[in-house]
């Protein structure tokens, strides 16, 4: 018979137990370090559920239309969704208005809906990333409800509460994004508090820490859910200066005013350093509870050295800080080989190896298929933006309906309008409706979306472009996509190998992706006349390019050797192994 150890022995014998397992590799983590971060090399796409699909014919779509459609999904290769806000809200700002963090608007269904969808997607290898707006909340939502009942209320510093100035004006000449000032007056406890959006989106505080701290509680209840990860709403725009100093005006006017509201420079109300400290904290917050979840930071800066601040001093920060250059001023609007070659050209320089995004249209910007199209070339247009998308060094991000060329559909009138930015300054800025509409699924009535009457109405180009026409179409943009999605996913090169440019043709984008054991040039014809393009001889392996994929007829040319012929806005992908 053995003896029982006593109290003693036994304590040290667990010490001793523990100190040796302590001492051994963490095998999961050892595997976490050396497996490729899904981000990566992940093709994200953005879902608007209102927009997507309506299960319960209310002409809204919903989380279990989301669901229905993941196969369809799966089919077009996209690894991760992203899904704009469906937390209970009054919708003043379509969700982004949120009066409960935790929990799902009945309009979109329930958390068993949620629960669902993410299971469903994770069977068909789909990662779900939520949208999260820490930047502000509903002024229905339950703290600011507190934070307003009185200046002694212990929630009343969740918000950015002040006093009037002695004249009574507002604290100080803050701008809103969405109208003239930034300030509304409480009657009852006569302060104003600072919204950056609309009067009913009031800012917080993240000088408080118990902000922080139920914020990052937010995190781990959708983590524990089944998220994959955040995108997290307006970043830049977490703290304002204490001081409350007024910002430079510009002389330029907003548009839709014609006098009165000046633009100004968000010197004192954007990108403050006290944001950085808080996404490296929450990076190790998301980190400890589950380290395969990804960040991705919105922030419209105008800058990369802005930018790349968001990363955190020790790549400690956000994962993703998104890249917008591509939708924004010289690239937002034209199809110009030598303006992307030199965007790209300044990512890649600022980035220094770091992961990045690349984003051609969503929700906040009109599509890119009427931005860069010629009216006569659109499909072949769509086809060689979206080769630029899926092959530059980074995470591409789809907006639903990019992949069969839905267009901008802005309202005729402003009894249209549905986005309170476009009543407002109409007819200057139509606000965002126009990118908005329901997903184009067939030619039946309301285009598949809804058996009810659309929340936005479907626009007429929906009765030829749709995705049961395009799948029944071989050379249509959806089957495109599908391909190059396909290619980018076997492709070593594109995902994982570096970038160089090629040339210097003002009409010709070209660029070198290479990894061991193949290289990958990539060459975009932005122009209507037919150009050449003679491809830098393969440093080993065959002497000629396979063509891996192209805009026009693969199989007349399936190599390459010498001069390539490009047809006007053609895109060419070639493909040679490396010994």
């Amino acid at each position: 018979m053995v003896k029982s150890l006593s109290l003693k022995a036994l304590a040290t014998t667990t010490i001793v137990t523990a100190l040796l397992f302590s001492a051994q590799p963490d095998a999961s983590a050892q595997a976490r370090a050396n497996k490729p971060q899904w981000w990566k090399h992940a093709v994200f796409y953005e879902i608007y559920p209102r927009s997507f699909k309506d299960s319960n014919g209310d002409g809204v779509g919903d989380l279990n239309g989301i669901t229905s459609e993941l196969d369809y999904l799966a089919k077009l290769g996209v690894d991760a969704v992203w899904i704009t806000p469906f937390y209970p809200s009054p919708q003043v700002d379509f969700g982004y208005d949120v009066s409960d963090y935790e929990n799902v608007d009945p309009q979109f269904g329930t958390l068993a809906d949620f629960d669902r969808l993410v299971k469903e997607a994770h069977t068909r290898h789909i990662r779900v990333v939520i949208d999260f707006v820490l930047n502000h909340t509903s002024d229905q939502h339950p703290f600011f409800k507190e934070s307003r009942a009185s200046k002694t209320n212990p929630k009343r510093d969740w918000y950015v509460w002040r006093d009037p100035k002695p004249d009574g004006a507002r604290p100080n000449n803050w701008s809103s994004s969405f109208g003239p000032v930034a300030w509304t007056l409480d009657e009852k406890t006569g302060q104003f508090y600072y919204h950056y959006f609309y009067p009913q989106q009031p800012e917080l505080n993240w000088r408080n820490p118990a902000v922080e701290r139920r914020m990052f509680e937010t995190v781990r209840f959708w983590l524990r859910r089944g998220a994959d990860g955040f995108r997290l709403d307006a970043v830049n725009y977490l703290f304002e200066d204490p001081s409350l100093r007024d910002n430079p005006v510009l002389p330029e006017l907003r548009p839709g005013t014609t006098t009165g509201e000046h633009l100004q420079e968000k010197k004192y109300n954007r990108d403050l350093p006290e944001v950085q400290d808080v996404m490296v904290r929450l990076r190790a917050f998301n980190d400890s509870v589950n380290p395969e979840s990804v960040l991705i930071g919105e922030a419209y800066v105008p800058k990369w050295e802005e930018l790349m601040r968001y990363y955190g001093p020790s790549d400690n920060g956000v994962h993703l800080p998104f890249n917008f250059f591509l939708i924004m001023e010289p690239a937002r609007s034209k199809l110009d080989a030598n303006v992307f070659r030199s965007v790209i050209a300044a990512s890649e320089n600022a980035l220094k190896g770091r992961w990045t995004t690349y984003v051609l249209s969503n929700h906040d910007n009109p599509r890119h298929y009427d931005r860069y199209g010629d009216g006569r070339n659109n499909d072949a247009i769509a086809k060689l933006t979206a080769t630029m998308l899926l092959t530059l060094r980074g995470s591409p991000f789809l907006y639903y309906g990019e992949e069969i060329g839905m267009v901008t559909t802005e309202p005729k009138t402003i009894d249209e309008v549905r986005d309170p930015v476009g009543r407002r300054y109409w007819p200057a800025n139509k606000g965002r409706d126009g990118e908005r509409t329901p997903m184009q699924w067939d030619a039946t009535a309301n285009a598949g979306f809804t058996r009810g009457t659309p929340w936005l109405p479907v626009p007429p180009s929906a009765r030829e472009r749709n995705v049961a026409a395009e799948a029944r179409d071989p050379n249509s943009v959806l089957n495109f996509y599908r391909q190059l999605i396909a290619l980018r996913r076997r492709s070593p090169a594109l995902l994982d190998g570096d970038y160089a440019s090629i040339g210097t043709d003002p009409h010709v984008y070209a660029y070198r992706r290479r990894a061991r054991g193949q290289t990958v040039i990539v060459v975009l014809n932005m122009s209507a006349e037919r150009r050449a393009f003679m491809p830098p001889r393969p440093a080993s392996g065959p002497q000629a390019y396979a063509i891996a994929l192209a805009t026009q007829d693969v199989r007349m040319r399936p190599f390459v050797a010498g001069e390539l012929s490009l047809a006007p806005f053609e895109a060419v992908v070639l493909e040679t192994r490396n010994r």
